[in-house]
C-alpha cells in the first residue's frame, strides 16, 4: 500500500469536520495525520489514513469531494534542524515541496514525516541516497489499520462495545 494524502474542501461550519471523522470512524479507518486550515467560508482538510482507497470511496459516497496524491516518507532524527536537512537536500536538487505532514507513527525513536513533491520518484531517489527515506512508513501506517481491527475485535469479544 502506498502512502497517500486525501484532500477535501469543506464549508467552514461547526460539525463539518466531525462528519468526515464520523464517516471514517464508522468504518474503522484510522487517521495517521491531519491538517486543517480555513478562511471564513472554506476549510481545507488533508488526511493520511490507514486505508486511503476505501476512505476515498466512503467519503465520495457520503457526498464529499475528495482527491488524493501519493506521498513519500522520511525518517528524521528527533532533534532541532533535522527536517531542515531534508529541505536543503531537496532545494539543492530543485525539487519543490507540495505538502508536508507529520505522522503519528514512528520508526523506532525516529519521527516520520510524509511529503509530496513536484517529482516524487526523483525526490525518493535523492532522499534515499541522502539516508532520509523510510522504508517502513507505509507499513507502519498500514499497521494502524491492523491494530484498529484487532482492538475492535477484542472489544467486541469482551462485550466492551
Amino acid at each position: 500500500m502506498s502512502l497517500r494524502e486525501i484532500s477535501l474542501s469543506l464549508p467552514n461550519r461547526p460539525g463539518t469536520l466531525a462528519g468526515v471523522a464520523r464517516t471514517l470512524a464508522r468504518e474503522r479507518i484510522n487517521v495517521a495525520a491531519i491538517s486543517v486550515d480555513s478562511t471564513t467560508a472554506k476549510g481545507r482538510v488533508r488526511l493520511i489514513v490507514s486505508d486511503p482507497a476505501r476512505a476515498l470511496r466512503l467519503l465520495s459516497a457520503a457526498g464529499y469531494r475528495a482527491e488524493s496524491r501519493e506521498m513519500l516518507s522520511v525518517r528524521l532524527e528527533d532533534r532541532a534542524g533535522s527536517f531542515l536537512k531534508v529541505l536543503e537536500v531537496l532545494a539543492k536538487e530543485k525539487v519543490n515541496l507540495q505538502s508536508v505532514a507529520i505522522l503519528i507513527a514512528r520508526e523506532g525513536n525516529h519521527p516520520l514525516v510524509a511529503l509530496s513533491t513536484n517529482d516524487l520518484a526523483r525526490a525518493r531517489r535523492i532522499l534515499r541516497r541522502a539516508g532520509f527515506a523510510s522504508h517502513l512508513a507505509d507499513q507502519l501506517v498500514s499497521e494502524l489499520l491492523l491494530t484498529a481491527r484487532a482492538l475492535d475485535a477484542e472489544l467486541h469479544s469482551t462485550g466492551a462495545i
